[in-house]
């Protein structure tokens, strides 16, 4: 059932970019000549006007076909023919459609919230640690970990465990003034609670009341956060923290929802809204994954539109369409062996497992 749930929340997610193409392409009377969901052979289509729309075996992408969209032609009425800031819209409507997705859920999950936890402190275990030059204190607000500006007590846990392997330079705002230990040991130790050890920092935080505009501001926070852990995570693939077999596609991902829909820990609900959770967060991701300027994604189109358009301001010549098709034509070839090598990746981890 959780399989079938996360490819049905993989198709939405495809519907929908591929919608925010079609919209704006609609609207600004562009010619649409195949609007499909999945990739493979084609399992339903139905002709309705100029536009064909099907639907494809694999769940996998999906398409808006303009006409002229990687050539040039003689119709007004063609992608290539519009205005760059029109060309624009359409090619970043996808992107928007799947954020605009993404903070909707998020939003409707933190209605069911019943509170936050902040990030100043309210107590500290009596045996706390020094820093040698300082200490942390109850009314103490960390506001960054390693520079990294914290809001919410779920970031401190975050950039804990991402920076936690050593000393950290923890900020702070104590008495309305910044205040930074550099290299403080902070790290977890153990703590008996309800007759159980558990790992601990030893540090307790406010609780925020759910007012509904601490709901908005969480949600809202959230989705941006989203944003941040995209960025963090390919400044770690660059700088090499991370490998490219870390990378998951749609194959791992369905896993991870298989997994927590086996989970026994949890009641079906709390697996319902963790893996909406979850799918809001690929929505992010997918929207930003998009605007990256990689050749075949939609970050790429917009990219090159601008530098050609400089090239022909420059030159005073215009450039054929048809040498930017050629430049994503290479780059959907890139793109793909990328995708069989996830994929690959993704099912030797399943059997690995398993």
């Amino acid at each position: 059932m959780y399989i079938l749930l996360a490819i049905i929340a993989f198709g939405i997610l495809i519907a929908v970019h591929e919608l925010g193409h079609f919209v704006a392409a609609k609207a600004f009377d562009v010619k649409v000549v195949e609007f499909s969901i999945g990739m493979g052979p084609r399992l339903f289509k139905r002709q309705k006007g100029e536009t064909l729309y099907s639907l494809r075996a694999l769940p996998l992408g999906g398409s808006c076909v303009m006409e002229g969209e990687d050539e040039e032609v003689d119709d007004p009425r063609s992608f290539t023919a519009q205005k760059p800031w029109k060309r624009f819209i359409i090619l970043f409507a996808g992107s928007f459609m799947n954020f605009v997705l993404g903070a909707v859920v998020v939003f409707f999950l933190v209605l069911q919230l019943k509170g936050f936890v902040g990030t100043t402190i309210t107590d500290l275990s009596d045996d706390f640690p020094s820093f040698g030059d300082g200490r942390l204190e109850v009314g103490d607000t960390i506001v960054a970990i390693n520079g990294e500006r914290l809001y919410y007590s779920e970031d401190f846990s975050t950039f804990m465990s991402l920076y936690g392997s050593g000393p950290v330079d923890i900020t702070v705002v104590r008495n309305g003034e910044k205040i930074t230990f550099k290299n403080a040991p902070l790290y977890r130790r153990p703590f008996v609670e309800n007759g159980q050890t558990v790992m601990r920092y030893g540090i307790t935080f406010n609780l925020i009341e759910p007012t509904f505009a601490a709901k908005v501001r969480f949600a809202g926070y959230q989705t941006m956060n989203f944003v941040r852990l995209i960025r963090i995570s390919l400044g770690q693939l660059i700088s090499g923290q991370a490998g490219i077999r870390d990378l998951s596609g749609p194959v791992g991902i369905v896993s991870v929802v298989n997994e927590m829909g086996q989970s026994t820990e949890m009641t079906v609900r709390e697996k319902l809204l963790n893996i909406a959770y979850f799918f809001s967060f690929i929505a992010v991701n997918l929207a930003v994954f998009n605007l990256l300027p990689i050749p075949a994604l939609d970050g790429g189109r917009i990219l090159s539109m601008f530098l050609i358009l400089i090239a022909e301001r420059i030159s005073r010549k215009k450039v054929s369409p048809k040498y930017e098709g050629y430049f994503h034509a290479a780059g959907f070839i890139l793109l793909m062996g990328l995708a069989l090598f996830v994929l690959i990746n993704d099912v030797l981890k399943i059997v690995g497992n398993g």
